[in-house]
């Protein structure tokens, strides 16, 4: 394994590919006296069609190097990869790693607040085939809302149309359209829908064009942001071990130059990445 520590205690943010930059975004909008470091897994996205122990192993893997980087806190800015891996993360390997740190992911802070943009009592989650597959948003939800009824819709087509800069395209309508239909199809009751995938925020134009006028549409960056704030604040031991020099890392497991590229759509600038080796 490759080690290239910087001589801060960042918070690491870590996604399977790009799409965790979207909420990247949205967190240092938010909280940006602190110093990040992103790992993109580009080389071996995608995680969403792969099987629970594999998304566990990858997920785990990088976790590790987050904390041999110096990162105390680690956000899986990943739905596959928070609904796959990260109770088996937080319960099992932590102990074992060091007590002290933390990793969070996306779909609990989620999941808290969908009950508060709903008035019909029905949500829809669009999502990976994994992320659906796992139940996670369903099961998360009735903790907190058990009076909400949650219909899934996972969109297969939606990540290669981003990545593949069709998302604001023709070619995407088809497949939103497609989805959208199969989603209300389940209840035409849903007034709230959440993107259960950090790629879906650029499609967002064309998911509110295609869905029914009224229906709330919820990206995951600005609440995830927000909930992150929340929890430093409430954990000032934690806090302190984040350092705040407003620097950001970008790492990738495959090609930067491509990284990079890829990253300035979802970020909207230009970013310089480092190549690392898990």
């Amino acid at each position: 394994m490759v080690i290239e520590k910087p001589p801060y205690q960042s918070i690491g943010i870590f996604d399977s590919g790009y799409g965790g930059l979207t909420v990247f975004k949205s967190i240092v909008k938010e909280l940006s006296q602190y110093d990040y470091l992103y790992l993109g897994d580009n080389a071996r996205t995608p995680y969403g069609n792969r099987s629970f122990e594999t998304v566990y192993h990858y997920t785990l893997e990088c976790v590790r190097y987050l904390f041999k980087q110096g990162c105390h806190l680690v956000i899986l800015a990943c739905n596959t990869a928070s609904a796959k891996a990260l109770r088996t993360i937080q319960q099992i390997d932590l102990p074992g790693i060091d007590p002290a740190r933390r990793v969070l992911g996306v779909i609990r802070p989620s999941t808290e607040v969908i009950g508060r943009y709903t008035k019909t009592g029905c949500i829809g989650i669009l999502a990976t085939n994994g992320t659906v597959a796992s139940q996670s948003y369903p099961i998360e939800i009735a903790h907190f809302y058990p009076e909400i009824k949650v219909y899934q819709q996972a969109c297969p087509m939606w990540v290669p149309l981003v990545e593949n800069h069709e998302f604001n395209r023709p070619g995407a309508d088809y497949f939103i359209k497609e989805n959208l239909f199969q989603l209300f199809e389940q209840s035409p009751d849903i007034d709230a829908i959440l993107l259960g995938c950090t790629h879906y925020p650029l499609l967002l134009n064309k998911i509110r064009q295609f869905s029914p006028a009224g229906c709330t549409i919820l990206s995951q960056g600005d609440i995830v942001a927000k909930s992150l704030a929340n929890y430093l604040f409430r954990h000032p031991g934690m806090e302190r071990n984040c350092s705040k020099n407003g620097n950001r890392t970008f790492l990738t497991t495959d090609n930067s130059t491509l990284f990079d590229r890829q990253a300035e759509v979802f970020l909207g600038e230009q970013v310089v990445s480092r190549q690392v080796s898990m």
